[in-house]
């Protein structure tokens, strides 16, 4: 089975920088209204980049199943 995971973001913490959509080898954050969201939650494949490259901690990925 597939490594999945759930993005979960503080969006008080966020200043919408959007390194973690750049570093998202699954596209599924994108930037609306000035922060990030998780438009696609279903293709996340729990690699954690986007946790690992946010500067202000407001990423938390959780793996789901593997």
């Amino acid at each position: 089975m597939a490594k999945k995971g759930k993005v979960t973001i503080n969006r008080q913490a966020c200043k919408g920088c959007a390194i973690c959509v750049h570093f998202c080898p699954a596209n599924v954050l994108a930037i609306k209204e000035f922060k990030v969201a998780v438009p696609a939650y279903d293709k996340c494949i729990a690699c954690m980049m986007c946790e690992l490259r946010c500067p202000d901690f407001a990423i938390k990925v959780e793996v789901i199943s593997e």
